[in-house]
């Protein structure tokens, strides 16, 4: 069992994966990804603690995680290889063509842990809907999660979601936000604002947690927390505010991040920000 301090060291070196994974591919999307990399680790780590030798398509008997923010795929992919899902060597081969790390995450080329293709943002939380209640149907009590990015909330698949979860009672399904307020042409309130979404999702019957995602003894704590407040008749939603670029100062809050990697000089500052590491690939 992996302590608080273990768990940080693991999401700082998922944060530097994440920079040299998207430095060598000269493609991707860091903002995001370095913001999650808190909740990813925990999730896998310290809440759901799969078996990575013993993966199935459908997940039966296991708690099952569905990334509905695909361009995340770097933070994933790290965290998959660093849970031992296949080599840490393999995240060199991120975006090369004829891997199976591509640029969003793919079912075609059999990665381990991968169970849907996203990207297409909005549907992921419909996908993590089904799941669950296959799971129902099936009497197998595990959980589903599934995380989505705040801009992603504009399409409006996810409301019919939100208000079918809550109707029929789909109460094995813990959702996140990952609430930066950014997203790829700027802050939320500038594209289209979002409004109290704690409000949004309450008035649309869900029970809502919020979250500071950056800090993992919160992160723990609250996805402990969602855990109790399964199976009582209602889906979970936590709203975890996070900063895009957390732990490169450069890269903070800013949404031009959202899809750029860094040059050489750049990627050198941020790996030294990023100091603590239990190895490179």
């Amino acid at each position: 069992m992996l302590s608080i301090q273990e768990l940080e060291q693991t999401a700082t070196q998922v944060r530097r994966d994440i920079i040299r994974m998207v430095h060598g591919a000269s493609s991707g999307h860091p903002g995001a990804s370095l913001g999650c990399a808190d909740f990813l680790v925990a999730l896998y780590f310290k809440i759901m603690k799969p078996d990575p030798g013993q993966f199935t398509m459908d997940g039966a008997g296991e708690d099952l995680f569905f990334l509905s923010n695909g361009h995340l795929s770097a933070g994933w992919y790290s965290v998959l290889a660093r849970y031992g899902y296949f080599e840490v060597s393999e995240l060199d081969t991120f975006r090369k063509m004829g891997t199976r790390l591509q640029g969003h995450p793919a079912t075609a080329e059999g990665l381990p842990g991968i169970r849907i293709s996203s990207g297409s943002l909005g549907q992921g939380l419909s996908v993590a809907i089904g799941a669950a209640l296959a799971k129902k149907m099936n009497h197998d009590d595990h959980l589903v999660y599934c995380l989505m990015g705040d801009g992603e909330l504009q399409e409006g698949q996810n409301w019919e979601a939100l208000m079918f979860a809550a109707g029929k009672k789909v109460d094995n399904l813990v959702a996140v936000v990952d609430y930066n307020g950014v997203q790829i042409d700027g802050p939320n309130d500038k594209v289209l604002p979002l409004g109290d979404l704690q409000e949004k999702f309450e008035a649309f019957g869900w029970n809502v947690l919020t979250m500071y995602g950056n800090d993992m003894t919160e992160v723990v704590e609250t996805l402990k927390k969602a855990q109790w407040f399964t199976g009582q008749g209602k889906p979970v939603m936590i709203v975890m505010t996070t900063h895009m670029g957390f732990g490169v100062d450069f890269m903070m809050d800013n949404h031009e991040w959202h899809g750029v990697f860094p040059n050489d000089t750049q990627t050198q500052t941020a790996l030294e920000q990023l100091n603590e590491t239990i190895g490179d690939y």
